[in-house]
């Protein structure tokens, strides 16, 4: 099963203190899809693998919110300008509509928390600026924001390019909004991230250094299979016939070649 803890982070965009879930331990006893998405048995780990500041939407994984994370005055005025104004609008949105971070389960619903009634404290704001209880650094820890999984790895992506990270690590980020989405059961977002990674691979594939020649194929096999799952066929074939050609060492990447084979004539949801 999946084990999840309560941890206190600090925001490096606005100073606020909040809570958050991270994950301790998981399992893959869930299987693993054509996509790269492993299953755990019981509660899914992955939305717990990325936070986000519940007072400006600013969105990474824990160490994005340690005193190694680059905050650029750039980087910052884009978190305030679009993220947090977003952020808010999700949260009365999901407080309107029932949705507890994108979990189905009353009981995940609960782990999450309700996004209100942080502590009292110096500084404390109840909506403001996309605020849900929200206090400064010097104040009360905030309550956790009810977001969906899907909404923190978008945000997150967005904080990557601002931050000119890599279109490799903008397109993982991307894979797995898409990957919240099935459990989110939100289709057209799943479409919709799964086409944004596919661009991103694309781009970080056509440069030069962009990826590591050993892992070439696997990222081709990727692409062909995101456009399969979105129902691009023509696109999806194309990359899929292109995985030969980046085989760098026959034997340990043999299976790349059979799933390619695989996906493009008789196509499965899960591997084994």
């Amino acid at each position: 099963m999946t084990t999840l803890q309560q941890i206190e982070l600090t925001c490096p965009v606005c100073e606020t203190r909040f809570r958050s879930q991270a994950v301790v331990s998981t399992n893959s006893f869930g299987g693993k899809r054509t996509d790269f998405h492993e299953r755990a048995a019981g509660t899914q780990p992955l939305p717990y693998l990325v936070h986000m500041c519940s007072r400006c939407g600013y969105a990474g994984s824990e160490k994005d919110f340690t005193e190694e994370a680059e905050i650029t005055p750039t980087l910052r005025e884009h978190v305030w300008n679009e993220l947090a104004p977003k952020l808010h609008q999700s949260v009365l949105w999901h407080q309107q509509h029932g949705a507890q971070g994108g979990q189905g389960s009353a009981a995940q619903a609960s782990l999450l928390g309700n996004g209100q009634g942080a502590s009292s404290g110096a500084g404390a704001s109840s909506s403001s600026g996309g605020q849900t209880g929200t206090t400064g650094a010097t104040g009360a820890v905030a309550a956790m924001v009810t977001v969906p999984g899907s909404e923190k790895y978008e945000a997150a992506a967005r904080v990557a390019e601002w931050a000119g990270a890599e279109p490799r690590q903008v397109a993982d980020l991307l894979l797995r909004a898409a990957w919240c989405c099935v459990d989110e059961g939100d289709v057209e977002a799943e479409r919709y991230f799964r086409r944004r990674a596919a661009w991103a691979f694309e781009q970080a594939l056509s440069a030069y250094d962009g990826v590591a020649r050993e892992e070439r194929a696997v990222l081709t096999y990727l692409v062909g299979e995101l456009w399969r799952r979105v129902g691009d066929h023509r696109q999806a074939r194309g990359w899929f016939e292109q995985v030969p050609h980046e085989i760098t060492e026959a034997h340990s990447q043999q299976w790349v070649l059979d799933a390619s084979r695989q996906q493009k004539d008789a196509p499965r949801e899960w591997f084994g």
